[in-house]
């Protein structure tokens, strides 16, 4: 009878390390988004400084031209003859991550990111880009004209790693995969940043509002 019970809390014991080992194991693995921590909740980790983060093997994929986008005010002609005018224009392009994550110029993500490409290419990252100059434009009677411009991006991927001092939804490591597109530099694998002028026809509305201009022509705000 004695060695029986003696038997059952031997058999108790190690049935508990097993159990305390498989705990052990499981908050010192490292665990993906999909287990119990979302993504939104590992990028403010690491934006915070709370999740010890790195940006692991950074690839750079090649360079693409972005999308255009209006960078100034509009000219519209109302006059019967062709209009000119120099317009000012601005723009600046950021980055965002695959997750829709806005990664702002100077903060802790950006920082990570460009430790990252620095030391495996040698070479900065920036979040941002920002660029301003000015273009004549000669608008048609009856039509609308601006500035537009598209800028030279590119994504890097990597993986995201957090590490925490204390184990958080029960992993020391959370790691997550991701996507950054931001601007590249003018000219990178053969693309360049595209200024042109784009004009329209005005519509019915713009071409009725021209009666109450005493002007043959004028801008409007972006």
């Amino acid at each position: 009878m004695k060695e029986t019970n003696r038997r059952r809390h031997v058999g108790r014991i190690a049935a508990l390390s097993v159990a305390a080992a498989g705990v052990l194991a499981s908050m010192t693995l490292p665990a993906q988004a999909a287990d119990g921590m979302s993504a939104d909740q590992i990028m403010a980790d690491c934006a915070s400084g709370v999740g010890k983060c790195t940006f692991n093997d950074p690839k750079i994929g090649k360079a693409f031209l972005g999308n255009q986008r209006r960078v100034s005010d509009e000219l519209h002609n109302c006059s019967s003859s062709d209009a000119t005018q120099t317009l000012s224009w601005s723009d600046t392009v950021g980055s965002s991550d695959s997750a829709g994550v806005t990664i702002s110029a100077g903060g802790k993500i950006a920082g990570i990111i460009d430790v990252s490409v620095q030391a495996s290419y040698s070479h900065t990252w920036s979040s941002s880009h920002s660029e301003t100059s000015s273009l004549t434009v000669t608008v048609k009677p009856g039509e609308v004209g601006w500035v537009s411009r598209a800028q030279a991006m590119q994504n890097i991927s990597g993986t995201w790693q957090t590490h925490y001092d204390s184990p958080k939804a029960g992993h020391y490591y959370w790691y997550l995969p991701d996507t950054v597109t931001g601007p590249a530099p003018n000219g990178t694998d053969g693309v360049h940043n595209a200024v042109v002028v784009k004009t329209r026809p005005m519509t019915a509305t713009e071409k009725k509002s021209c009666t109450t201009r005493q002007v043959k022509a004028f801008r409007v705000a972006r």
